[in-house]
């Protein structure tokens, strides 16, 4: 009902989805293996946000917006993680993104601070 039987709805809302995850995941983690996955080893979270974002895009172009709050709560719940995960404070199993030389690559993590003062006065 939500796709208006349109197969071609269904798809596009699932590339959005997939594209709007991979915005936020694909600094850190390696996006087409993500979603090249099969069987076991799709990650069941994934799955479940890019279901939830791709009924919350089809919901919103449905006439009426049809059961438009359930979707747009889910809808929030999904974009709440991809920024906790974003942030680094959630990190869920899911493979990191390669440089050409096959090592990590990501956002770096610089630290440093002022010049010591010991002035006394």
């Amino acid at each position: 009902v939500i796709s208006q039987t349109d197969e071609d709805n269904r798809r596009n809302a699932e590339t959005e989805a997939i594209e709007e995850i991979s915005g936020y995941l694909r600094p850190k983690y390696d996006c087409s293996a993500i979603f090249a996955a099969e069987g076991k080893d799709r990650n069941p979270q994934i799955i479940m946000y890019v279901c939830d974002i791709a009924l919350y895009h089809m919901a919103a172009s449905a006439p009426a917006r049809m059961g438009s709050e359930v979707r747009k709560e889910r809808y929030d719940r999904a974009v709440k993680w991809l920024e906790s995960v974003q942030n680094g404070k959630i990190v869920p199993d899911l493979p990191l993104a390669k440089g050409e030389d096959e090592s990590g690559t990501g956002v770096p993590l610089l630290c440093g601070s002022e010049v010591k003062i010991d002035t006394i006065w």
